[in-house]
């Protein structure tokens, strides 16, 4: 059986003691931090943060994309308007705009 004698003297006890207290203080003190409601609301706070940028920023990245797929449709490559695409569409528009403003001219007669 090995020998289990403590050879520290009592001042190397003491100053053992107090520094293990020290740690013990500052560990509860971080826990005590840990689990003060601020401090939970503070996190899930950031965490929502966290997600809805996350989610905007997709967002942003999928209307972007969108956006560019449409506009392929009616510009070229040199940035020119594709007029077989932008007129029919534009007449389809004043089309549409004419029928809602008939529409609205019969309901007030």
């Amino acid at each position: 059986m090995a020998d289990t004698a403590d050879t520290r003297t009592p001042a190397q006890i003491e100053a053992d003691i107090e520094r293990r207290r020290a740690v013990l203080a500052e560990t509860l003190d971080e826990i005590g931090v840990r689990v003060h409601p601020k401090t939970i609301v503070g996190d899930a706070k950031a965490r929502v943060v966290s997600n809805v940028d996350h989610t905007l920023g997709r967002a942003y990245v999928r209307v972007n994309s969108v956006v560019s797929d449409v506009k392929a449709q009616f510009v070229d490559e040199k940035g020119a308007p594709r007029l077989e695409r932008v007129v029919p569409v534009a007449v389809l528009v004043v089309g549409v705009v004419g029928l809602v403003a008939l529409g609205s001219r019969r309901r007030r007669r």
